[in-house]
């Protein structure tokens, strides 16, 4: 798994582990996921688990999908909002989510520990700046739906609607879908 280093606050970075949540796929009530990492206490930095989550055939994939994190180290910190009515959270840490097709077995370990400072705002659209490998359900936006990893150096645009746009320099995508079908 690769390791992620952050600049200062401004420049933070961290890893997407709430990317299951909140780029749409939909998620289950929180059960025996994996132990989140300790984060250093004073740091400001704490733990952000993901929760196992099910998304039903046709959603993503043409079967239906389940995804649970076998390792979650990931910690998230608040930034100081760059507006008046915006959230900005930094993520990093390993996490690696285990995406199976629920009519056969298939199974794929996702290794989504890319980072990712994120805007979140009043509407409900977020942004976020993105280095490394992110796990994404796409329902509408400018990949067709399905779920993917999506590494590179990148953003992603999320209207209040939940349409993803996925833009950048460096944008690789492979489609969990396919893997396990």
């Amino acid at each position: 798994m690769r390791k992620n280093v952050l600049g200062t606050a401004g420049t933070a970075f961290g890893t997407a582990c709430v990317t299951v949540l909140a780029l749409g796929l939909a998620t289950a009530p929180a059960t025996a996921a994996p132990p989140a990492a300790v984060a250093a206490p004073g740091s400001g930095w704490e733990p952000a688990p993901s929760a196992p989550w099910d998304v039903p055939a046709g959603e993503r994939c043409a079967f239906p999908v389940h995804g649970e994190p076998v390792v979650d180290e990931v910690v998230r910190r608040e930034l100081p909002p760059p507006a008046e009515g915006v959230t900005r959270t930094a993520y990093k840490g390993d996490l690696v989510v285990r995406v199976t097709n629920k009519e056969t077995g298939a199974h794929y370990d996702a290794d989504v520990s890319g980072t990712a400072l994120v805007d979140a705002y009043a509407s409900g659209a977020q942004f976020w700046r993105v280095l490394g490998p992110v796990l994404v359900g796409v329902g509408e936006g400018s990949l067709a739906r399905g779920l993917y990893v999506v590494d590179g150096a990148y953003t992603i645009d999320i209207s209040p609607t939940g349409t993803k746009t996925v833009a950048g320099p460096a944008v690789w995508t492979d489609s969990l879908c396919a893997r396990i079908d």
